[in-house]
């Protein structure tokens, strides 16, 4: 077990965690874990940490680190992301964190966030020509371009699953003049993507829960399987159609779908709005399914060469 690594990323909406140790020039998986916790709950409207959302993450937190320390893990590298950094309030999570997992989450800027997922989906899927990479998070999304491992632009936007629902959605099943104003808000929010420019022939990535949820319930999975998701291809149109399945569903009847994380049902048409939106922006008719990013890129990086 010696000389493996932990990775935890803690999101707006998700907290996950990466074991790994290297096996010749290679990382290897040895656990990943995710628990959706909801950290950013209520954030865009009150600008602080909800205190039933810092309880739950932190207890998410002490399980997963104690869970990479049994495992072997020597490094555990801990970063927050959009709702950390957000808050008024962060360091009343920070603190708990360190009291009940020995852990010192390091709050992440929306570009390294952006750096971290590249490197991960470049890893996996940059050779062949230009690389664009979406990411759609709880509370921001994360759109990056490159021809090389280092991206040559970036750009983080304060638009995400979470913060779009939480935003325009008040109805169950949400209304059509909800849903009109998720998509208004999202392109308004997004409308720098067109100008990013990812280059002739580039090929888009999405990475994080929304997109690999999209693609378990295209597939209709009966139970998660990363193998079968990462790689897999979702095109504009399967997502518009994805998108007005889910809009005519009650959130307890989106929960029931192959495929669909019971606790994500309530924000994956936001997210859906957000990854057609962006697709649309952008000038992609398909994305690659990626189900690596933040944890892979950082432990990567605390790995070295």
């Amino acid at each position: 077990m010696a000389g493996r690594l932990a990775s935890i990323d803690v999101g707006t909406n998700t907290v996950l965690l990466l074991v790994a140790e290297r096996r010749g020039d290679a990382l290897a998986p040895v656990r990943e874990r995710a628990e959706i916790t909801r950290l950013g709950r209520g954030v865009d409207a009150t600008g602080r940490l909800d205190p039933a959302a810092i309880r739950e993450t932190v207890a998410t937190l002490a399980a997963f680190a104690a869970e990479a320390r049994a495992l072997g893990a020597d490094e555990i590298a801990c970063v927050a992301t959009s709702a950390a950094r957000d808050a008024a309030n962060g360091d009343e999570f920070f603190e708990a964190a360190r009291a009940a997992a020995g852990l010192s989450p390091r709050v992440i800027s929306g570009d390294e966030e952006a750096r971290l997922v590249y490197g991960s989906a470049f890893r996996d899927f940059g050779a062949g020509g230009p690389l664009a990479v979406l990411d759609v998070g709880g509370g921001s999304t994360e759109f990056i371009v490159g021809e090389d491992p280092v991206p040559r632009a970036r750009v983080s936007l304060q638009v995400g699953a979470v913060r779009l629902t939480e935003r325009h959605v008040r109805a169950d099943p949400v209304r059509a003049e909800e849903l009109a104003a998720m998509r208004a808000g999202a392109r308004a929010a997004l409308a720098p993507l067109a100008a990013l420019g990812a280059g002739a022939g580039a090929r888009l990535v999405g990475v994080a829960g929304t997109v690999t949820t999209l693609s378990a319930v295209a597939q209709a999975l009966p139970a998660y399987d990363a193998e079968r998701v990462h790689g897999a291809e979702l095109r504009l149109e399967e997502v518009e159609r994805l998108l007005a399945r889910l809009a005519a569903l009650p959130v307890a009847a989106r929960a029931a779908l192959p495929g669909m994380e019971p606790k994500r049902a309530d924000v994956i048409l936001g997210g859906a709005v957000v990854v057609a939106e962006a697709m649309r922006l952008a000038g992609f008719d398909r994305l690659t399914v990626s189900d690596r990013g933040v944890r892979w890129g950082l432990l990567y990086e605390l790995a070295g060469p």
